[in-house]
């Protein structure tokens, strides 16, 4: 009798069998909902195939990792610490973050949000940092590109900008933890106290390089009035340098954004923008992406920005057009690979006058 009660009402929810055709439009729906879930099965079980390989299974680049954290003199627990840090991220290569402070930080910023930096252990805290050290990912090295509050050093000097746009000058970064950091107030735009919960604008200068700026909200006060922060992964820049350039005769594709591809030279090369020969004029403001090789470093795909068309002016490649531009969004990367090829370059010229 149970088994007649439970036909009967699948029978209302169910037209009759066997279907018409057309089909009726619910065994459609049911069909439909059928095949999802079956694909939802699927990428279900294949995230998990993939998280269990990430966190168990030998990683594509270890044997090149364990060659440069040998080089580097890591200590077991700092070659532990590492390895959780490198399977949190979503990286398939282990020694991509041993090569750049950029993917350092952000497989940091993962580790601590998959984590949560504040039930961590203090110790795995202190190795973190001390790995950022050992491989001089901190604001203090000149070729560390920065990307985070966490690289910022004790006694650097910020400016800090409250909601009402008052700027003040000269607080200075008084601690500074894996979990939070702290910044001076001189009191000069009401008591402390009255920043809590409110959001401010902090601006970092780095002389020669680029103003580094976000907005964090005040988490509360410290015993001595100091505004108490948390680390920010995102940080405005706006470039300050006079970079350093090399005149070079690169291959180059140049790609528009209605498709159209062309083939030139790239002429003049520095971290902050480029020159480059088309055979064909463009504008101030036009957008494109530019595909290169890098000589020891590879192939680089980055999008950038014509800021003045020279004419026909590179006795080299008289019929090219002559274009600065500038690097645009997500090139930070290109950038720091370019300026430790021009690094390595200029090393290798004075090695060759002596």
């Amino acid at each position: 009798m149970q088994d007649q009660g439970i036909l009967q009402r699948l029978s209302e929810w169910l037209p009759d069998w066997p279907p018409k055709f057309p089909p009726d439009p619910l065994y459609l729906v049911w069909g439909a909902i059928v095949v999802f879930l079956v694909f939802a099965l699927i990428a279900l079980f294949q995230a998990r195939r993939i998280n269990n390989r990430r966190e168990k299974e030998v990683m594509f680049g270890t044997q090149a990792f364990d060659d440069k954290v040998a080089e580097c003199g890591f200590s077991e627990e700092e070659k532990k610490v590492l390895d959780d840090v490198i399977r949190k991220s979503t990286f398939e290569n282990k020694d991509a973050i041993l090569n750049s402070s950029g993917l350092f930080e952000e497989a940091v910023s993962a580790y601590y949000d998959v984590e949560n930096v504040f039930k961590l252990p203090d110790e795995d805290l202190a190795v973190v940092e001390a790995l950022r050290h050992k491989m001089n990912f901190t604001a203090s090295n000149p070729l560390s590109e920065i990307y985070s509050t966490r690289q910022f050093n004790v006694g650097d000097r910020v400016d800090l900008v409250p909601e009402n746009g008052t700027l003040i000058k000269r607080s200075d970064i008084v601690w500074r933890t894996e979990k939070e950091w702290a910044i001076s107030y001189d009191g000069s735009d009401g008591p402390a106290s009255s920043f809590v919960n409110r959001s401010i604008r902090i601006r970092w200068t780095r002389p020669d390089d680029a103003i580094y700026s976000t907005s964090i909200t005040v988490l509360r006060v410290d015993e001595t009035n100091n505004l108490v922060l948390h680390h920010s992964f995102s940080l405005d820049k706006r470039q300050l340098r006079r970079w350093v350039r090399e005149q070079v005769a690169f291959p180059v594709t140049a790609v528009f954004e209605n498709g159209e591809t062309l083939y030139g030279t790239l002429l003049d090369l520095s971290a902050g923008g480029i020159m480059i020969g088309l055979p064909k004029e463009c504008y101030p403001g036009q957008h494109l992406r530019i595909q290169f090789e890098l000589p020891s470093f590879g192939d680089e795909d980055v999008e950038i920005e014509i800021l003045r068309n020279l004419g026909q002016k590179n006795k080299d490649f008289p019929n090219y057009y002559c274009l600065t531009a500038s690097f645009r969004g997500t090139f930070g990367w290109t950038q720091e690979r370019v300026l430790q090829y021009l690094f390595e370059l200029s090393k290798s010229k004075k090695q060759a006058k002596k």
